[in-house]
């Protein structure tokens, strides 16, 4: 039978005294319903000593109950609240899945359960990162930044996030007899990932205790060198400290300041991190010696700081006010250094009460359920939320804190995705990214290869958004060829720069002739959709300062211009069929015009866009001068223009879209395709995805040969919206052919 650590109390057949343990909890922290505590340890101990499952569960020794208390203990010391306590408990079990999750929804809460739920979804991290990725300690590692940054990204409550720091701390407490292999495995996990977590929360004891046990497993003749200096020096420090404090309350008292003066012990990684970032010996770490001392106001730590260096010289550059300018994590003291009685080195830090419980607790000494003002205690809390949403870009928290290029990363860090690979490695993309973007990050070539993904397991389409915290395999084809449409950003295959210039690349690497080839075949499409078939392609090229018309088809095959520019650049460079502007003469004044339309030598008048061909911003246009309804726009090649040249050339007038269009302007699409169920509701969900109103629809059927044919007119604002609906369109299952339609 699994036994109840010795420190917690216990009944006389070894089991855990429940009653006597809630006393002491109790004693540490409010309890609303104890009742629930009680019944959280018999269902942790159910499920500990159930004979379905076998009693020992950690290599250690320890069961999930055992786990269960400790991690209370740690987060009663942390001052939180009810429902974290029992989530912690119980969450060994369900970890272990020796208690559904079902079951705590329900006899424990839904709030339990969702924290429970949240601990699991960190604790994923653990099961997929390699543990045999050897990290030199100090050192920024790529890998484990982006573990941080995905860690913190999927936290939507903080209370996960320190019922995680609990369990690895008794993770990393339970291993001192446990196998080198595992020693490393956790040491590792906790050193890169949840000590700094716990010092960007400003847990200061925790955070101490994770580097230190992490420390001893991963470099153990450093750590017992250390140990064994500061253990020799232990009872002469004590003695020397005792004769500071002694001085320091003598001089306080003679100032009436009342001041709580304790000494203090700095941890083993932090003396051997100073060690080789200044390039020191032990002696020269002179922080080893050191005294707090607690004041009720700020006034009075600067007055304290005036005795302090009144008393004994100050050491140049070992004086630091994060009152003043707190660190990143919010902590606030006053350090300086001296040398103190006897010509030895001494730090003394100056804080008040509340920075000291800060220090100590971090973001939980802000805790939503202390205190008693509702309303200030809930917005602070929101306020800890949105800061531990604010640190997902981390700096080396093993080293210095400089680097102004780190603190400008956060400002764009909400901006990244953190996904694994099948091996368990993170990589982090930009927000938005698809699986075929992640293929190109972990190599070119597999970008090249890629024909599918799986997300989580599942086949998912190359242009599936990926999420923080899921797993990729990209599915790969023997010949390494991308596609032209990866890079149609209507298709939204692509949405990192890196990923596209290496698509484009590909291409410009592939024979001129061929991409001369695969241009004409995507651009004469493209301005067939959208009815400019006809324009001049070699003034298309001038305007896009391209010498040739086929050079033009070239960068388009090779990838180096995108359709959405050549067609931004057709709709913005064609003029009137005729050069020489007619003045017009009016008899009556103005009236207001169509504000989109310029009359060339006059400006606006009244016009009205004609109904036979819907001429849209970017056609060329023509205007005829209509009997007391001002100037009909009509589009250059409109049939009924071509007749009114011949017959009524007087009354045509040069016209222009005068400037970025504010309207939308009804144009018809011509959609032939396999007729099927579904197929309005699709082609009316691209239109109301894209934001187009659709106003007037004509279908036709033929049943024998099963073809529909539909004329739509859609509200359109310019042609760069008509060719990526169509395009949109023209992707549907059983779609023929979709065109911008003229009588």
């Amino acid at each position: 039978m699994v036994t109840v650590r010795q420190d917690q109390p216990l009944t006389t057949d070894g089991h855990l005294d429940a009653d006597q343990w809630l006393q002491l909890l109790s004693d540490k922290v409010e309890i609303q319903d104890i009742a629930q505590i009680r019944y959280a340890c018999h269902v942790a101990e159910v499920a500990q000593f159930s004979s379905e499952f076998g009693e020992n569960t950690w290599p250690e020794g320890y069961g999930c109950m055992n786990v269960g208390i400790e991690m209370a203990e740690i987060l009663a010391d942390l001052q939180l609240d009810q429902d974290t306590l029992v989530a912690a408990i119980v969450y060994r079990a369900v970890r272990e899945e020796r208690l559904s999750i079902e079951r705590v929804r329900t006899e424990l809460g839904e709030t339990v359960a969702n924290l429970i739920e949240g601990v699991l979804q960190m604790a994923a991290i653990g099961t997929l990162v390699s543990p045999t990725n050897n990290i030199v300690l100090g050192q920024q590692q790529t890998q484990m930044d982006n573990i941080r940054k995905m860690l913190v990204a999927m936290i939507d409550d903080v209370r996960v996030a320190l019922i995680k720091l609990a369990e690895r701390t008794c993770a990393i407490r339970a291993v001192k007899n446990a196998g080198r292999e595992r020693k490393m495995r956790v040491a590792r996990e906790v050193f890169h990932v949840y000590a700094p977590l716990a010092h960007r929360l400003g847990i200061g004891h925790i955070k101490w205790e994770l580097e230190d046990l992490s420390f001893r497993y991963l470099e153990p003749l450093s750590y017992k060198r250390i140990a064994k200096l500061l253990e020799e020096k232990r009872l002469d420090r004590q003695k020397y400290i005792e004769n500071v404090i002694e001085l320091l309350q003598q001089s306080l008292e003679r100032m009436n300041i009342d001041a709580e003066i304790s000494g203090r012990v700095k941890h083993i990684y932090s003396i051997w991190r100073k060690m080789q970032r200044k390039k020191i010996p032990f002696d020269q770490v002179y922080d080893i010696r050191a005294v707090r001392i607690l004041v009720k106001e700020v006034r009075d730590c600067y007055a304290i700081l005036g005795v302090v260096h009144s008393l004994w010289k100050h050491i140049p550059q070992e004086f630091d006010d994060y009152i003043a300018s707190p660190k990143p994590n919010g902590y606030q003291s006053l350090h300086t250094a001296v040398i103190g009685p006897s010509g030895r080195s001494v730090e003394i830090q100056i804080r008040t009460f509340d920075m000291h419980e800060d220090a100590e607790l971090g973001v939980c000494a802000h805790w939503l359920y202390k205190g008693t003002d509702t309303k200030s205690k809930k917005d602070a809390y929101e306020e800890k939320i949105m800061w531990l949403r604010q640190v997902l870009e981390w700096q080396d928290d093993m080293g210095s804190l400089d680097g102004l290029g780190d603190e400008l990363d956060l400002g764009v860090a909400q901006d990244r995705v953190y996904v694994f690979t099948p091996n368990g490695h993170v990589v982090d993309l930009p927000s938005g990214s698809t699986p075929l973007d992640f293929a190109y990050k972990v190599h070119t070539e597999v970008g090249h290869a890629c024909r599918g993904a799986k997300v989580n397991g599942k086949i998912v389409p190359l242009n599936y958004k990926v999420k923080t915290g899921e797993q990729i395999e990209i599915l790969t084809a023997k010949e390494a060829k991308p596609s032209r449409d990866w890079l149609n950003s209507d298709l939204g295959y692509l949405n990192s720069g890196r990923a596209r210039a290496k698509v484009q690349h590909w291409f410009k690497e592939q024979a001129r002739e061929q991409n001369i080839i695969d241009g004409r075949e995507l651009l004469i499409p493209e301005l067939k959709k959208v009815s400019l078939q006809k324009i001049d392609l070699e003034k298309l090229a001038s305007l896009l300062t391209i010498p040739s018309e086929e050079e033009l088809f070239a960068r388009i095959g090779a990838g180096d211009l995108r359709l959405g520019q050549v067609i931004h650049a057709a709709q913005s460079f064609l003029k009137p069929v005729k050069p020489e502007e007619k003045a017009v003469e009016l008899s009556q004044p103005k009236p207001r015009g169509n504000e989109d339309i310029q009359v060339l030598g006059v400006g606006s008048l009244m016009s009205t866009l004609a109904s036979c061909c819907k001429p849209v911003p970017g056609d060329p246009i023509v205007g005829y001068i209509t009997r007391g309804k001002g100037v009909s726009i009509h589009r250059q090649d409109c049939p009924n223009v071509l007749y009114l040249q011949k017959t009524d050339d007087e009354r045509m007038i040069s016209v222009d879209w005068g400037h970025e269009p504010t309207d939308t302007y009804p144009v018809d699409i011509k959609i032939t395709a396999y007729d099927r169920p579904g197929l309005l509701r699709d082609i009316t969900l691209i239109l109301a995805n894209e934001g187009i109103n659709l106003t007037a629809m004509h279908t036709q059927s033929d049943k024998s040969e099963s073809i529909a044919t539909m004329i739509i007119t859609a509200e359109i604002s310019d042609l760069s919206d008509l060719s990526r609906v169509i395009t949109k369109i023209d992707q549907l299952p059983n779609i023929i052919d979709a065109h911008r339609h003229s009588d």
